[in-house]
């Protein structure tokens, strides 16, 4: 079983940032990759960024220059430093990984619980 866990949502004002956090714990072998999603209200679930075991990265074009993914290996975490913030970005934010959780399970995909960020003036 994988857990996802993320932290460091919260509200703050146009132009300000924000640091979320993702730590997966559980049974894991492989970390394919992990991703950052969002969804805002009356919206569905958008990916927005994206790191991969190869340390490639994508984003989305409404955070581009301004959110930066990481990872620590070591303690299987993502982090998502979100700059410049603006008011469209508000919406729950999903951690997800995509990965194998022993040498011999197939690959699966995991959610974390979500957390809210609020920007508004």
């Amino acid at each position: 079983q994988v857990h996802l866990v993320e932290s460091g949502g919260g509200s703050v004002q146009p132009g300000g940032s924000l640091r979320l956090s993702c730590v997966a714990s559980g049974s894991i072998f492989m970390i394919v990759a992990m991703d950052w999603y969002r969804q805002a209200p009356g919206k569905e679930r958008e990916r927005i960024a994206r790191i991969t075991s190869g340390h490639s990265i994508e984003y989305d074009d409404s955070v581009k220059g301004r959110f930066t993914i990481t990872k620590d290996n070591a303690k299987n975490t993502v982090f998502l430093q979100m700059n410049s913030l603006k008011s469209e970005d508000t919406a729950v934010y999903y951690c997800h990984m995509m990965g194998y959780a022993t040498d011999r399970s197939p690959g699966d995909e995991y959610w974390g619980q979500g957390t809210q960020v609020t920007v508004s003036s």
